[in-house]
């Protein structure tokens, strides 16, 4: 395993998943309901950072490796289902659309893998589609985690529901495209 400045950053994102859920889990009486969703917001944003700035890194200082090409996925779907399977707890999320997300996560990750195993893996290298559903899926997770007032007129839980479901449809659009990638090799096993 090659331990370099991304390969922290990605085990620092999955650190910080416990540390932003466990924010919600703090009593009231230590930390007032407004202060948990600003900080919660703020953890899982730096962490969200970092996914995009060790990615930056490792390919400006040429310290890509396999582990690392291995890890940083798991980190993002680990941030991700932890923070909606929260967002439902919160009752800020409906579950069918955190079933859908954290279920194409799974299954891409898969099929990913498979084609990875058969040397195929470029046939399913990510997509413009996936890269802006991970956008407005970032997008919805940190407005509905703050749930506060920003700007006068703009509501956070409706930015981040509408960004949720923005999010719900660009995932099974994304997961199709992908098994319509994957679907020559597919045939070609069968």
């Amino acid at each position: 395993m090659t331990f370099n400045l991304p390969t922290a950053l990605t085990w620092l994102r999955i650190l910080l998943i416990p540390v932003f859920v466990g924010v919600y889990y703090l009593p009231e009486s230590s930390i007032a309901p407004s202060m948990r969703n600003w900080t919660g917001m703020w953890i899982f944003a730096a962490a969200a950072m970092t996914d995009w700035f060790d990615g930056w890194l490792a390919r400006r200082w040429a310290q890509t490796s396999a582990f690392g090409a291995f890890l940083d996925p798991v980190a993002d779907k680990l941030m991700v289902a932890a923070a909606l399977i929260l967002l439902v707890w919160l009752d800020r999320a409906p579950a069918y659309l955190a079933i859908i997300i954290i279920g194409r996560e799974i299954a891409i990750s898969a099929l990913r893998e498979w084609m990875a195993q058969l040397g195929r893996g470029k046939n399913v290298a990510v997509a413009f589609v996936g890269k802006v559903k991970t956008v407005a899926q970032m997008t919805a997770i940190i407005a509905l985690l703050l749930w506060e007032p920003v700007l006068p007129g703009v509501s956070t839980p409706l930015v981040g529901t509408v960004a949720l479901w923005i999010a719900a449809i660009l995932t099974l659009w994304s997961m199709f495209h992908y098994l319509r990638l994957a679907m020559p090799v597919l045939r070609e096993r069968r």
